[in-house]
């Protein structure tokens, strides 16, 4: 990480000269990626349209007409995910990437998209009153007993919350023309799903639901254009994680030597080399020799998702992340009931939704109290979870 940064992170190659447009798109492919050390030597850019305010507003057909996705672009309107083992420094790396670069920092998602409410109430706070199959379960219960019943309903949460994400992070490009770094991403979270599937914390039926839901999500996004990979042997992974002195992650029971090691093992044998068909995947000292504008053949894999031969499919994709996210999410709405550790009995749940409402700041809906309800016309637009 220190060596990418002497090197000022995107000390690239300084020929900016342009690809080739596509079709009818005006948007044309800049090769690299520039930090801030190459945009200051670099005459100041055109300005760009303000960026859109997704979170609050829909990106209509109409608006379409008059507000070009591409016009937004620049050469650093990039997805970029950052990826490695436990503890290896992806937060930081990731967050000092991103203010090189000046792109926005996606902190790896977390169960908090699912616990946290609007209202500011956490949910783990009920756990306590409710019955323990409708209880909270994250990362650190995972740690600590990894063989739970709850784990695999775990695993595949930790899936939608990282599909969640992802969908904010294009949503986010693709209306004000900023780049973004993730750390991890949906595309690489199968490899958590394996480790614990290789170790006995999940079942066969727990796996095969997981990879369904998968198929039947995954290719409604668009691949990220750099994966950055931080290896760290596995003796070394573990020294790291002493070093953090995480309870539940030095005394707990999940990350073991062969638990890590098979993260490891899917890591390099299965994910890097899948995704390196569509993306660039880079160790760290690569990432100046970077260029995406030798990829402009229609049929050539890498990069294909971000090679839209017009505006109009510039602005379908747009408007699907930011106004369409409630039914991409509803893509996990499929019910299984042949898998008992994901099935919650009816009396359960009905003991939890009661002990939750009954709750002051859950007595009424996000937005909404006791008064002024007469001219309420529309609840949040912003679809966080499902």
């Amino acid at each position: 990480m220190s060596t990418l940064m002497k090197l000022g992170v995107v000390k690239v190659l300084t020929n900016q000269g342009q690809g080739c447009k596509i079709a009818a798109c005006t948007f044309v492919q800049n090769r690299n990626i520039a930090g801030k050390s190459l945009r200051s030597s670099l005459p100041t850019p055109p300005p760009k349209p303000a960026p859109f305010d997704y979170v609050n507003k829909d990106y209509t057909w109409l608006r379409s007409l008059f507000d070009r996705t591409t016009h937004r672009f620049d050469e650093n309107s990039k997805v970029v995910v950052v990826e490695g083992p436990v503890a290896v420094g992806k937060t930081k790396f990731a967050a000092m990437l991103a203010e090189d670069l000046g792109m926005k920092h996606f902190p790896e998602a977390n169960m908090d998209i699912h616990y946290i409410r609007p209202n500011g109430c956490d949910l783990r706070m009920f756990d306590d009153q409710i019955p323990e199959d409708t209880r909270t379960f994250d990362h650190v219960n995972f740690n600590l007993c990894p063989n739970h019943r709850l784990a695999g309903n775990y695993q595949i949460m930790m899936y939608i919350a990282r599909y969640s994400q992802y969908i904010d992070a294009l949503a986010h490009l693709l209306n004000t023309g900023q780049g973004v770094v993730l750390e991890r991403s949906p595309y690489s979270d199968f490899v958590f799903l394996e480790a614990m599937y290789k170790q006995k914390y999940i079942s066969r039926a727990v796996r095969q639901v997981y990879y369904e839901l998968r198929a039947e999500s995954l290719e409604e996004l668009m691949r990220p254009h750099l994966v950055i990979y931080l290896d760290l042997p596995v003796p070394k992974v573990q020294e790291a994680i002493k070093s953090r002195k995480l309870d539940h992650e030095v005394n707990g029971r999940a990350l073991t030597t062969q638990f890590l090691t098979e993260i490891e093992t899917q890591y390099k044998n299965k994910y890097l080399r899948d995704i390196s068909t569509h993306a660039e995947l880079l160790v760290v000292e690569d990432i100046e020799r970077l260029n995406f504008d030798q990829y402009t053949e229609r049929e050539e894999p890498k990069m294909k998702d971000w090679r839209l031969p017009r505006e109009v499919d510039w602005a379908d994709q747009r408007m699907l992340y930011t106004n369409q996210k409630f039914f991409l999410m509803n893509l996990f709405g499929i019910p299984k009931l042949d898998v008992p550790e994901l099935l919650t009995s009816a009396d359960d749940a009905y003991e939890r939704i009661k002990v939750i409402e009954s709750h002051p700041k859950f007595a009424y809906m996000e937005g909404y109290n006791e008064g002024g309800t007469l001219f309420k016309t529309k609840m949040s637009k912003y679809t966080e979870y499902i």
